[in-house]
């Protein structure tokens, strides 16, 4: 752990151990910090925050600068730990690690852009100025499917505003922020400003975060279930939270779209990361007239799709975080098949040439899913493609629009009406019309409803980080 600048085992010497997902290899063994390793971290966080808030912007900047030259340097050793201890595969992880170096590099140039106002008084002999503060001391829980990206979207801004900050990365994937914090240190951020704290069972964590008086801010990103647990505590205590949980995204194909491109489109985002996305499609709404050309091109490409260790040449398919996520992958799609789904491919768990020491689900794709199904309502986090029909614009975003989540949609059709009014009666934070990727660091990434709360990325993704206090002076 790192802890005020030192980097240290837990009080009592435990350990947990970190496994390769593919194979279930030992990767090595981690410090298990609790209640004493928590406190010490919040502790130096709250003394730095003296100093740290009153460093110039273009202070605060250099050493977001210095970071981010450092990822670049070892943006390969950074991929290669990243897909053997996550599991992605080794392409995913390099663009993972881009993708988490220009956060530093956004907020690096946001930290000079952190602008106050002056307001006319009604008063001759007033003067309102406004200007933003940092909240001051920031704890954060980063998830393990994009173990890096989600940890510097969260320091870099907190930094950048004046902030100081305590992470407890998922106990799956510690070693990546493990090597992050390595990053930090060598940039030469001053103790205290940024600590780490790792360990296996998270409860004693987040009740120290959300009850500790010294935490101004919780910022989450994980499922629904704990977002809500950790939000009623911070309530409790009056705590500033973002969270970004679960989501249950639509991807709507338009009888005016390409089938083929809509499909290459599907098979590229529904199976990023092993369908281990919050972003990723749940929910695949096709028009009834064009669902056979799409199926076709779909199955062509998800059957072209390898599992395997994401070190090896040609795999796109890694492995499940674990037996829990292998189990909800075959619950849902027996429960659509039992319902009437139609099998297209996959459907079984992949355990050839080795694979039976990960835990591997072969790429599936399901026609003819229904409302009752359990894959339409729960959130699947798995590499299953889920397709329906539908035949009106009103009905499909009707149904798009039916559930608890609200944080990423997809559109594909070339009429730039239907895409305004889809873009604007989708009740989601994201909408990627006729585009997979609709995120960037420059960009504000949350969602809507269960989806969580506040915004990462873009301009207000530092906003989440910063007070606003007013200045009322008499002349």
């Amino acid at each position: 752990m790192y802890i005020n600048g030192q980097w240290q085992d837990a009080e009592d010497g435990s350990k947990f151990v970190v496994t390769n997902p593919a194979n279930g290899d030992i990767i090595d063994h981690v410090p298990n910090g609790g209640e004493t390793e928590v406190k010490a971290a919040i502790d130096a966080a709250a003394e730095a925050f003296k100093s740290w808030s009153k460093t110039s912007a273009y202070q605060r900047s250099s050493f977001l600068y210095r970071a981010h030259g450092l990822m670049l340097e070892r943006k390969e050793d950074l991929a290669r730990l990243m897909t053997t201890e996550q599991g992605k595969p080794l392409k995913a992880a390099r663009n993972e690690v881009q993708y988490g170096a220009d956060f530093l590099l956004w907020y690096a140039e946001e930290a000079k852009r952190i602008y106050g106002e002056t307001i006319p008084a009604p008063r001759g002999d007033q003067r309102f100025i406004v200007q933003q503060h940092p909240v001051g001391v920031v704890a954060a829980v980063t998830p393990w499917n994009y173990p890096i990206s989600m940890l510097t979207r969260k320091i870099a801004p907190a930094l950048a505003a004046g902030c100081t900050i305590v992470l407890k990365p998922a106990e799956s994937t510690p070693l990546c922020a493990i090597a992050m914090f390595k990053i930090f240190e060598e940039a030469g951020i001053p103790a205290g400003v940024v600590n780490l704290v790792t360990a296996e069972k998270p409860a004693a964590i987040g009740e120290e975060f959300v009850s500790n008086p010294k935490i101004a801010k919780l910022t989450f990103t994980g499922s629904t279930n704990v977002g809500k647990m950790l939000a009623q505590g911070a309530a409790a205590n009056m705590k500033r939270v973002s969270m970004e949980l679960g989501g249950h995204a639509p991807f709507i194909v338009f009888d005016d779209a390409d089938p083929e491109h809509a499909a290459k489109g599907v098979s590229l985002v529904k199976f990023l990361n092993t369908g281990q996305a919050c972003i990723s499609p749940n929910r695949i709404f096709v028009h009834k007239s064009i669902v056979e050309p799409f199926i076709e091109t779909l199955e062509s490409r998800v059957r072209k799709m390898r599992g395997g260790n994401g070190l090896e040449d040609g795999i796109s398919i890694g492995p499940l975080v674990g037996p829990g996520a292998v189990d909800k992958v075959e619950r849902q799609v027996k429960d659509a098949l039992d319902k009437g789904a139609r099998l297209v491919c996959g459907g079984h768990r992949l355990i050839e040439n080795g694979l039976e020491k990960g835990f591997f689900y072969a790429p599936t794709v399901l026609a003819d899913v229904t409302e009752e199904m359990l894959i339409y309502r729960e959130e699947t986090f798995g590499p299953v493609a889920p397709i329906l029909t539908f035949e009106s614009e009103d009905e499909v975003l009707e149904k798009a629009n039916d559930t608890n989540y609200g944080l990423a949609a997809y559109v594909y059709t070339p009429n730039i009406g239907r895409a305004f009014r889809m873009y604007e009666g989708l009740k989601f934070g994201i909408i990627g019309i006729n585009d997979i990727n609709p995120t960037a660091a420059a960009a504000p990434f949350g969602g809507m409803k269960e989806s969580g709360l506040g915004r990462e990325g873009g301009h207000e993704g530092i906003s989440e980080y910063l007070e606003t206090k007013l200045g009322g002076f008499s002349i």
